[in-house]
């Protein structure tokens, strides 16, 4: 019997979108284990490491996903970071299911895009995304800590050729009382960004 394959999950959870363009929408969310990265001001540093006892089958992904709610349409892909694993045979799977899948990653790895709706980059000065990713790129979300931040946003929105992309930048949630002004400020200067802010940080909810 083949043994089915499985992954470093950290949490999952059935909750609200709260940044991008799909902000507000109902989700299950996969977090993934490991991150080659690790953001000094990263939110979800408890997804860093990975243990043993972290390692669930695909067959229980899905079911969690199946059982949680039947109403269900859109499961969010996160990390640490994801595409450090070989995702395909999940995606597949929830794709079977009639799933709309969303990924949110740093591009820092190769993305096998097949049969994903939603790729969501957010680089990292530590380690850029692979060139060829900026072509797969449907939203490119750039965290604000300081204000050389926009000048890094700036250069990654360079690459992206594509006019479908769209382009928010996001204050640091530790910062936000003294970034947030300045992002308002740049983006009525500069109409192609838009902002994204943790809603679900304000409604304090997963």
């Amino acid at each position: 019997m083949k043994k089915d394959i499985s992954y470093p999950i950290k949490e999952s959870f059935y909750s609200i979108q709260g940044e991008g363009f799909y902000y507000g929408i109902a989700a299950y969310f996969i977090r993934f284990g490991g991150c080659n990265i690790k953001c000094d001001w990263c939110d979800t540093k408890e997804s860093w490491n990975i243990e043993k006892k972290d390692f669930i089958s695909i067959h229980k992904i899905i079911s969690n996903v199946v059982n949680n709610n039947h109403k269900i349409k859109t499961v969010i892909i996160t990390g640490g970071e994801p595409t450090m694993w070989n995702l395909f045979p999940l995606i597949e799977k929830l794709k079977k299911k009639k799933y709309r899948i969303h990924i949110e990653t740093s591009g820092s790895y190769p993305i096998k895009e097949k049969y994903v709706d939603w790729i969501t980059i957010s680089p990292k000065k530590i380690k850029l995304p692979i060139q060829e990713n900026y072509k797969k790129i449907n939203e490119l979300k750039i965290i604000i800590s300081d204000e050389n931040d926009f000048l890094f946003a700036e250069e990654q929105a360079s690459y992206i050729k594509s006019t479908n992309c769209f382009l928010f930048l996001q204050p640091e949630w530790n910062n936000i009382s003294w970034i947030l002004p300045k992002i308002v400020s740049y983006i009525k200067k500069n109409p192609k960004w838009r902002i994204s802010l943790q809603i679900h940080k304000i409604l304090n909810i997963p």
